[in-house]
């Protein structure tokens, strides 16, 4: 603090030695006063009414403009100096919630993590990559015992962290159903009523779930809400929308959920989304179904992990490289 008082002394005739000469040397001390100031947590304002003092010290018959208007410098600075404190005390809070988040974003990767299965005759590709730190959308795998394969993709309405807390209860629930009740109709309506008796009001969900049958070559599935995929016949080279009616989930404890099913031929394909890849935008503009449909077809006979890939590639440029929403797409071919 002494070598502070020192620089506060030796001020004025820095600001004489400039005024006189405007000699450089005389500024480069002033800088390093300026810095001295900062690390001693001296405010503008009684850096400012030291400058006062010793003007009016060099100077002591200012014309009164020149008196009033330092003075009118002084009370500015003032204001000046109380907003600054509190942005500074904002931001700080900001980068603070900022790690927060990073840790929790971090934490839902681990905790949300699913492995992409190898299933005998099933080529299967999936990518999530959310627009924010944290993801709302969210898919899962599940491994049966007799080969075959459940699959799982969800959008919570609501993002941050209260989302990436429901997936996390959603994983966590379906992981100890047993594969006894595994069917997509039993699976929704036990999710329902865990979201229904857990998740605040207003955040709801919607939910796809299908279940391979390796032995039947069959894809069961039932819809809570979610957005419809597509399905391509191979045999007739034509895709159709996987339509399935639903609830989402966490309005009614009680609801009911059709399962529908799908003979699964060689080289048939199975497209599963979320609104994140349907409801891309162009500026102003959302892209139709069809235009999505497009770009998949695109990419159809690369490998599937490659395909999904490229299309999410596709829509991020389509964008300029910033995501308007959570994009999660999976595609699983029937291998000839």
């Amino acid at each position: 603090m002494t070598n502070l008082k020192l620089e506060i002394d030796n001020y004025k005739e820095l600001l004489k030695q400039y005024i006189l000469s405007l000699d450089e040397k005389a500024l480069y001390q002033a800088e390093q006063f300026s810095k001295l100031s900062m690390q001693h947590n001296i405010s503008p304002e009684e850096i400012i009414n030291v400058h006062i003092q010793a003007l009016k010290d060099l100077y002591p018959n200012l014309p009164k403009e020149v008196d009033n208007s330092l003075n009118f410098l002084l009370e500015t600075m003032i204001s000046y100096g109380l907003a600054y404190q509190e942005f500074q005390s904002l931001r700080e809070k900001q980068l603070e919630l900022k790690s927060e988040i990073s840790v929790a974003a971090k934490m839902q990767q681990n905790l949300l993590l699913t492995e992409k299965p190898t299933i005998k005759g099933l080529d299967i590709g999936a990518i999530s990559v959310p627009a924010h730190q944290m993801n709302g959308d969210y898919y899962h795998f599940v491994s049966g015992s007799d080969g075959g394969l459940g699959i799982a993709i969800a959008d919570v309405i609501g993002k941050g962290i209260p989302a990436a807390l429901a997936m996390s209860m959603i994983k966590y629930s379906m992981d100890s159903f047993p594969e006894s009740q595994r069917s997509p109709s039993v699976i929704l309506e036990n999710l329902n009523r865990v979201v229904e008796r857990n998740v605040e009001p207003g955040m709801f969900m919607t939910m796809f779930f299908g279940l391979y049958n390796q032995a039947k070559q069959t894809f069961a599935y039932s819809s809570a809400g979610h957005e419809p995929g597509f399905y391509f016949d191979a045999k007739k080279n034509e895709y159709s929308e996987i339509a399935a009616k639903g609830l989402v989930l966490g309005v009614a404890k009680d609801t009911t959920y059709q399962e529908y099913e799908q003979n699964v031929k060689p080289g048939d394909m199975i497209v599963l989304l979320t609104d994140g890849v349907t409801e891309c935008r162009i500026g102003d503009r959302f892209i139709e179904r069809d235009e999505v449909l497009q770009v998949i077809k695109r990419y159809e006979n690369y490998p599937a992990q490659e395909a999904v890939e490229q299309v999410f590639k596709y829509f991020e440029r389509l964008q300029g490289f910033q995501l308007r929403d959570d994009f999660t797409l999976i595609l699983i071919r029937k291998e000839v």
